[in-house]
């Protein structure tokens, strides 16, 4: 029942009789278990062996794809570099060429316009252009190329135009469309802002560019469309008439001649009909006697205030094209006041309507303004309305207030020397108010252009009036004798050929 031979160690040996077969048994049995854990170790160096070998293929793999990017990273920046020197050397300015600064992120490079017009108008350089956009002072350009017409064109969208020519405030543009096509040097092309149209040509030189611009007969209703959104009598206003003009702009000196024409300008709508029985403020609180007292057409100081003011009064419809001129010419030179070219009827609606806002949008409302009050109230009305609310500094307004607070008479008691004086005010009232409380002296070279602008004065009585200006009294103060810069012009043997040589003196314009 109970085997003990699994216990007997004869019965173990005789189930394994042979001592070599007991002992290879044992190997057996031990190679065995050593065989399995070589077995399983092999296949194990085996998959190692395949993953260092995917890795290094890897590597390689890699390392040949860097390989390549750097060379063609290094050839890119080569090109890159070649192709800008290129380009350098191309558009590079000469000595005294117009030339600009063109900067792309940190890089900066000086190039000539002329070149760079050149080749912006190039057919292959200007498809690259197509599409694109530039920042400008015009406000942001938009470049489009024509390959059937061979023409670039640019657009804005507002645009914001400066110059000089009408002081610091720029103009703005719903927007201005302009092509440009180019033959060797030669430019032409048109320009576009809404209903107006215009055509340009113009001659590319190493050192400037000369543009010669064409506006055609035009109803001056469109050109007043343009500033819709900045002047509000338009939306009633009617207006008839047509305007056109030439320019010619020379750049880099921004150079701009024009040749203004306005014809059968006519404006109904604004209400200035109501300004003929208009009455002034400025004399409320007066004496009784100085607010009867009447403002002449022909007295001494109306015909002073036209001599200072609008010497072609009695010529012009409410506007004068000969010192809108002089005054583009004037105001593009460098450290020069601002000169106005308002006529006596702008100022007018100036003092009433507009404001002192130096804008080129002001003048314009001016001039409607104007236009009508020329064909409403007629010359003597208009005059008698500037000098009704006229400013005479110090808080002073009107012709009146002004010869009371000055002189202590009535604008009909004045002499031609007073009448002078307080014409030569007009032209910066307030400045002239601080010199005359601060030294008792007047702009004589001032005053003296005044006189010479009294036309319907003999030269003699001319003569003797300059003679009298340094004596004339403000409040009992008499006034400094004649400045050094000034005794060239009038001395005992002054005359009329001694006062032509007295410059117009600088001025503020309305």
């Amino acid at each position: 029942m109970f085997n003990t031979s699994a216990l007997d160690p004869a019965a173990s040996d005789d189930t394994t009789s042979d001592p070599r077969a007991r002992s290879l048994g044992g190997r057996v049995f031990c190679a065995g278990k050593g065989g399995a854990r070589k077995a399983g170790g092999g296949h194990g160096a085996e998959h190692s062996g395949t993953q260092a070998s995917s890795a290094l293929r890897l590597f390689k793999r890699l390392h040949r794809i860097a390989h390549w990017v750097g060379i063609t990273t290094a050839v890119l920046m080569i090109a890159l570099f070649a192709l800008l020197y290129a380009a350098r050397a191309v558009l590079r300015p000469a000595p005294g060429d117009w030339a600009t600064t063109l900067r792309a992120g940190p890089l900066h490079m000086e190039v000539g316009v002329a070149a760079l017009i050149q080749w912006s108008t190039t057919p292959w350089i200007a498809r690259q252009l197509h599409g694109r956009s530039l920042p400008t002072r015009l406000g942001e350009v938009q470049l489009t190329w024509d390959d059937v017409a061979q023409a670039l064109s640019l657009h804005c969208e507002p645009c914001t135009l400066r110059s000089s020519s009408w002081g610091g405030e720029p103009v703005r543009l719903q927007g201005a469309h302009m092509t440009v096509h180019r033959n060797a040097t030669e430019l032409r092309g048109t320009l576009q802002s809404g209903a107006i149209s215009a055509t340009w040509q113009g001659t590319l030189r190493a050192n400037g560019l000369t543009l010669h611009i064409d506006v055609p007969t035009t109803p001056v209703r469109d050109g007043y469309a343009l500033f819709a959104n900045a002047i509000p009598e338009l939306a009633h206003v009617q207006m008839e008439g047509t305007f056109a003009f030439k320019a010619t702009l020379d750049l880099p000196s921004k150079t701009l001649s024009v040749q203004p024409r306005l014809d059968g300008m006519r404006v109904q709508g604004l209400g200035t009909e109501a300004w003929a029985q208009a009455q002034s403020q400025c004399s409320n609180n007066l004496p009784a006697s100085a607010k009867k007292a009447p403002l002449r057409a022909d007295s001494l100081l109306a015909r002073a205030v036209l001599a200072a003011e609008d010497q072609r009064f009695f010529e012009h419809p409410g506007y004068d094209l000969v010192e809108i001129n002089k005054a583009l010419r004037s105001n593009q030179a460098e450290d020069v006041p601002l000169r106005g070219a308002s006529t006596l009827s702008q100022q007018v609606a100036k003092l009433l309507v507009t404001g002192g806002e130096r804008a080129p949008v002001r003048k314009l409302r001016e001039l409607l303004y104007a236009v009508e009050m020329e064909q409403t109230l007629g010359k003597a009305r208009i005059l008698h309305l500037y000098l009704s609310h006229a400013p005479w500094g110090a808080n002073v307004c009107g012709a009146q207030a002004a010869a009371q607070t000055y002189f202590g008479k009535r604008t009909d008691q004045l002499s031609a020397a007073q009448a002078v004086w307080l014409a030569a005010m007009l032209h910066n009232p307030a400045l002239e108010a601080q010199r005359w409380k601060a030294s008792g002296q007047i702009n004589l070279p001032r005053a003296m252009w005044v006189v010479q602008g009294l036309r319907s004065l003999p030269q003699r009585e001319r003569a003797s009036l300059i003679h009298a200006l340094p004596g004339v009294e403000l409040s009992g103060r008499p006034f400094a004798m004649l400045l050094v810069a000034t005794e060239a012009c009038f001395t005992k043997a002054s005359s009329t050929f001694g006062l032509k040589k007295c410059p117009k003196p600088p001025s503020e314009g309305l």
